[in-house]
């Protein structure tokens, strides 16, 4: 008996033992399980997990709907059965309130995940027709790639999100095996209903992955596509651009060479200056041309826009059209050149100068010491700006025109009406012959190249001495042929050799505003008085 007492002791102490080693294990895998499911749920619900936000706000829009739901089918009982006023007041604020949530979470209640799997970069536009768009052709293929990107990255966070909720699934399921008590995941949730919300969260994702894929390889072929389309039109541009810009720099050098030409075989500065001139105009409207044909699409917008554009700039315009044909008209004629001494007219006032350069605008010329800045201006060195449109409208003289150098310069001398005026008249000429004679010779010359072009009649290029009868004596007009850019030297040299002639002549005597008081022959001279005395007054 006693053995049999102990055999039963031992029996239970060993079940005993096998008992508490059985809820040791349980409670381990328990443990196990409960931070591996700790692990995900602090996964799911991280604020970068942007799957899990969304899915919360739909999970949020449906319990809203439910609750709304709800909330009307009671208010509806209460109209049938109807209950204390209070009561129903706070159902329609309920349904008020859940009604805006509603309309705040309207974006979820289709597709929540718009954001997540769709593309948000537009469709191209555009076509890389010129090296200008291979920035915006560039620009759009980072942005291609970019999205693909971030497609591909969130089509990841999706996949590793699907597995999350596997695992988590399983880890129930073992938890439910176990025989674990409803209440070990905590916070009121049991393992059923937390196994039932997993499963239909992943089987939303599951779907949603699925529809994903297949928008991701779409977007991913297309965005390819497009990345090859666009790499054809850069390199289609970028070896039209360097063909366009070897065509420029080869006119630039045939024009470069032409005006190398231009100076080596053309002597005269004037021309050698026009004919470069006209071969940069040249150059520059080649130039424009071959920009302007090699990426302009149709040609026949460009006729239509230029025709309308030149019909309403050609009235607000005017000055500048007629500026440019003035332009033309001055090339074209040669009736002014570069290095030409000219003089304008422009309401009153007179400018002389050398013409320093023709632009398509104006004309600019250096103001020289004239005779002109001596007698009215004052003032010389001034750069002045003539409108090429003057050509048109206002005095322009050219003292230097085609082979012309020289022109006639004067000087008058009034003497008194005693005087020798034979005598004055010989000295003029004879100093108007010596200082002028090379002047002389050179105008004979430049008279001849111009009777190809010109009809000439009186050539006579002599020294010329005029007299006329004016008020106060007689004026001696001497006339002779000086430099076109240099009339005051030779006019200050004439005038002293003239002056100095007449000192030494006693028959001669230069004719200057007099006064003369009389005296009456019968009254007595006062003390003082000188009677028939001139008193001359000089021209101050």
């Amino acid at each position: 008996m006693r053995f049999v007492i102990l055999y039963l002791l031992g029996i239970g102490l060993l079940f005993a033992n096998t008992n508490k080693q059985d809820n040791a294990a349980l409670m381990l895998s328990q443990n196990k399980i409960l931070i591996s499911l700790a692990s995900i749920d602090r996964y799911l619900s991280d604020s970068s997990n942007a799957w899990s936000k969304q899915y919360a706000n739909y999970k949020t829009y449906l319990d809203v709907v439910r609750s709304l739901q709800n909330s009307e089918q009671e208010l509806e009982n209460l109209a049938k059965a109807p209950q204390s006023q209070i009561q129903r007041s706070m159902l329609e604020r309920e349904i008020e309130t859940l009604k805006q949530q509603k309309d705040l979470l309207a974006n979820f209640k289709d597709n929540p995940y718009t954001e997540l799997i769709s593309p948000t970069i537009e469709e191209r536009n555009f076509h890389v027709s010129n090296p200008i768009l291979i920035i915006q052709g560039v620009s759009y293929i980072k942005q291609l790639r970019a999205e693909s990107k971030r497609l591909g990255s969130n089509f990841k966070a999706l996949k590793s999100l699907n597995e999350r909720l596997q695992e988590k699934a399983k880890l129930l399921h073992e938890l439910q095996e176990l025989g674990s008590p409803d209440d070990i995941l905590g916070g009121g949730r049991t393992i059923a209903e937390e196994l039932q919300t997993t499963q239909a969260m992943l089987e939303d994702l599951v779907s949603t992955s699925h529809v994903f894929a297949t928008t991701l390889d779409l977007y991913q072929n297309k965005a390819e596509d497009e990345i090859g389309q666009i790499t054809a039109e850069i390199t289609d541009q970028v070896v039209k651009a360097a063909i366009v810009a070897f065509v420029v720099l080869l006119s630039i050098l045939v024009a470069f060479m032409l005006k190398l030409g231009i100076r080596r075989y053309i002597t005269s500065n004037e021309r050698s200056y026009t004919m470069s001139k006209i071969v940069n105009y040249i150059n520059i409207i080649i130039i424009v041309l071959i920009v302007l044909f090699s990426y302009l699409e149709n040609v026949t917008y460009l006729v239509a826009f230029l025709g309308f554009a030149s019909a309403g700039l050609a009235i607000a315009m005017k000055d500048l059209f007629m500026s440019v044909l003035g332009w033309f008209v001055i090339v074209v004629g040669g009736s002014v050149h570069v290095g030409d001494r000219i003089r304008v007219v422009k309401d009153g006032a007179t400018y002389i100068g050398d013409v320093l350069d023709i632009s398509l605008l104006r004309i600019t010329i250096h103001e020289n010491i004239t005779l002109l800045t001596y007698m009215e201006n004052r003032r010389a060195g001034r750069i002045i700006f003539i409108p090429n449109n003057y050509i048109f409208t206002t005095m322009i003289a050219n003292y230097t025109h085609g082979s012309m150098k020289t022109v006639w310069d004067g000087i008058d001398i009034t003497i008194t009406f005693d005087s020798n005026y034979k005598k004055m008249v010989q000295i003029c000429a004879d100093i108007a012959k010596h200082y002028a004679k090379g002047y002389t010779d050179i105008t004979r010359k430049q008279l001849n190249l111009l009777r190809d072009r010109y009809s000439l009649r009186n050539t006579n290029v002599e020294p010329r001495v005029f007299t006329m009868i004016e008020a106060n004596g007689i004026r001696v007009s001497i006339w002779y042929q000086t430099n076109a850019y240099a009339t005051l030297p030779l006019h200050s040299t004439i005038c002293g050799e003239i002056i100095d002639a007449i000192k030494n002549e006693d028959d001669i005597t230069i004719a200057y505003p007099t006064t003369t008081i009389r005296a009456p022959k019968d009254a007595p001279p006062s003390d003082g008085a000188v009677p028939q005395t001139q008193l001359h007054a000089g021209d101050a």
